[in-house]
C-alpha cells in the first residue's frame, strides 16, 4: 500500500519530521482574525492614546486613516489590511501593550470611583468619616476638610453648583497616593 503523505496523517503514520510546524488552515485563520480583532481595538483608540504604543509606521497611518473612514465596505477593507500589516510586526508585543494600558485605565477608574466614595462618606457622614480618612491618610488638614465639608453642605442646601463638593474631591485627589484605594 502507497504511503499517504496528506497533513491529516500523523508523524508516526507517515514517518515525517517536517510536521512539526504545520498549521491547520483553520488555525490560520483563527490568528489572522485575532490580529484582526487586535487592530480593531487600536482602531476604538485615540491618536493621544495610541501614540503610547510602539507601532509600525505603516500600521500607525492605516489605523489612524482607518478611524477616517465612514464606509462600511471601505473600513472593512482598511480593517483586513491592518490585519495583513499586524502579520509582520511582532503582534504579542502589541497585544502586551495594549493589556498594559487596559489595565492601567482599570487603575485610574478604580482610583477614580475610590476618591468619590471618599468624598460621598465625607458628605454624608461627617465628623466619623474626616476621623478615619485623618487615621489612614495623615497629610490631610482638618480644618480645610471641614470647611469644604461646610461649604458643600450649604451649596446643596442652596441649590447651587457643588463647587465646594468639586474642590473636595481635588483636595482628595492631591493628598491620597495614587494606586492606594
Amino acid at each position: 500500500m502507497a504511503e499517504n503523505n496528506s497533513p491529516h496523517h500523523s508523524q508516526s503514520e507517515t514517518g515525517a519530521d517536517n510536521d512539526e510546524h504545520y498549521i491547520s488552515k483553520s488555525q490560520a485563520k483563527r490568528d489572522v482574525e485575532a490580529l484582526q480583532k487586535l487592530g480593531s481595538k487600536l482602531v476604538k483608540l485615540s491618536k493621544s492614546s495610541l501614540d503610547k504604543f510602539e507601532l509600525d509606521e505603516r500600521l500607525r497611518d492605516a489605523i489612524l486613516f482607518a478611524q477616517t473612514i465612514r464606509s462600511h465596505s471601505a473600513h472593512r477593507r482598511q480593517m483586513q489590511l491592518i490585519g495583513k500589516l499586524m502579520r509582520h510586526v511582532d503582534a504579542d508585543a502589541i497585544l502586551n501593550q495594549y493589556e498594559r494600558y487596559q489595565n492601567q485605565i482599570k487603575d485610574n477608574n478604580t482610583q477614580f470611583h475610590g476618591l468619590e466614595n471618599w468624598r460621598d462618606r465625607l458628605l454624608s457622614e461627617g465628623d466619623p468619616a474626616i476621623n478615619e480618612l485623618l487615621n489612614n491618610y495623615p497629610d490631610f488638614d482638618r480644618t480645610r476638610l471641614r470647611q469644604l465639608l461646610r461649604n458643600a453642605k450649604k451649596e446643596s442646601e442652596n441649590n447651587k453648583p457643588p463647587k465646594s463638593a468639586r474642590q473636595l474631591f481635588q483636595y482628595l485627589k492631591e493628598v491620597i497616593p495614587e494606586h492606594d484605594d
